[in-house]
Parts: C-alpha cells; structure tokens; sequence
C-alpha cells in the first residue's frame, strides 16, 4: 500500500467515524421541562454491605449523577417499610427469603428486612449528587402491602400520588434509573405507561436482582408494554 492508499483510508476512516459521531449527536435524546427522572430506591440496603445488596448496585450512582446533570426536573425514591412489613420473610415463621406467599392482594417475594423507616439502611447514598431534586417519594410504608412501583403499591390499587404530581407538574415523559430493574424499575416502568407516559429505562444506570428469571421477564413485559430501553449515551449532555 502506498501513500496516497494510506492516506486515502485514513481520510475515508476519518470521515466515517465523523458521520457516525454526527448521527449519534442527532439521535441523542434532549431531556426538556416536560420530562422528568425517576432516580428508583438508591438506598444503601441495597448498595454493598446492605441486607439487600443488589450485584454491583453501587455502579449506578455515578452513572445516574452524571445523566441527571440533562434534567431539570428529578424525582427520588425510597423504600419506607415499617418494622415487621409484611414483605419480610421474618415476619413469616417458617419461611426464607425469596420464598413465595399468598396475601390478599396476590402472590408476594418475602425479602430480608430492608429500608426500614429511619434506618441507616433506608438512606438514600451518601454518594448521589442531585441537588436540584424537587420531591423525594417514600413507599411501602404501609405494614400490610408492599410497593414496588413508584406509582402504584402491590395490591394494584392504591395510588401513591406520583401520577397525579407529574401531571400537575406537565410531565409527560419519564426516564427510569436505580435499583433493582426486575422490580421497582420495571414495575415503575410499567406503571408509567400505564399513566400515559412516555417511558424510557436507562439501562446502565440500573442493576438487577435477577432470581428464577425475573430480570430477562422484566424486560420482556417492558418491551411489550411499549418502554423504550437505552443507555445513558443516548441523552444528551
């Protein structure tokens, strides 16, 4: 190859990879005043050491600092349990958890004890770095169901006002991050949609819990649910 063909290649090299940065620019998506991020129970139960530590939960944290630099409007959760929820395998003589019962509102995953009200545990990271937060939402603090969702508890009914104050506030899109995607994210997710909002999950800027396949199922209900999947590359700066 001589130096004109090298040069050649380089140049067209180049080029390409310039297309391609302009494509990805053009694509990026701009978070306006009618979006906002949900910043999903990232406690530190959940974060390493905790009594419900999600895999390489504390990744998302510096992730989801550097997405919510594109948002003016963030909202956070918290899980919020009473001591002996009914969520708590310890509540439960006899069972383990992860195992499976039956309340009054369906089929229930019982967990170790996790964010109980006023605990270290039920924190939010000392690391997340969101000044501009406008509402912090507590869930699950009633003892006889649980709340995945950021809008809606488990027993399908009862609202938890999320709805109503995005509204209020002319949001609606909705972008989802935090902890754990097969749980609180997707059940987030898919109560957005179900609000008639449009709804993306910033897939790096989440991990998951991941047991008997909840996470590959999350997904698959997501998808069909019409939430859109991206990563954290795709928003604008």
């Amino acid at each position: 190859m001589n130096r004109r063909q090298i040069l050649r290649l380089l140049g067209s090299t180049a080029f390409a990879a310039a297309v391609a940065e302009q494509a990805r620019a053009a694509a990026a998506i701009k978070p306006d005043g009618a979006a906002a991020l949900l910043v999903i129970d990232v406690q530190n139960c959940f974060l390493p050491g905790g009594s419900l530590a999600v895999k390489d939960g504390e990744q998302v944290v510096p992730i989801i600092n550097k997405v919510a630099k594109s948002f003016s409007n963030v909202v956070l959760t918290q899980d919020w349990h009473t001591p002996a929820h009914v969520s708590f395998a310890s509540t439960h003589p006899g069972k383990k958890p992860f195992e499976l019962v039956d309340l009054a509102y369906g089929k229930q995953v019982l967990w170790p004890d996790h964010c109980v009200q006023g605990t270290d545990g039920a924190a939010l990271s000392k690391d997340l770095a969101i000044p501009q937060a406008e509402l912090i939402l507590r869930k699950g603090f009633h003892n006889d169901v649980d709340s995945y969702s950021a809008f809606t508890e488990a027993d399908g009914k009862t609202s938890t006002g999320l709805a109503a104050y995005l509204n209020a506030r002319g949001i609606t899109t909705v972008f989802v991050a935090g902890l754990a995607t097969d749980f609180c994210v997707a059940w987030t997710a898919l109560d957005a949609r179900k609000a008639g909002l449009d709804t993306y999950v910033i897939e790096d800027a989440c991990r998951g819990i991941d047991t008997q396949g909840s996470l590959a199922k999350a997904w698959t209900d997501m998808a069909a649910a019409g939430v859109k999947r991206i990563t954290s590359a795709d928003i604008a700066a």
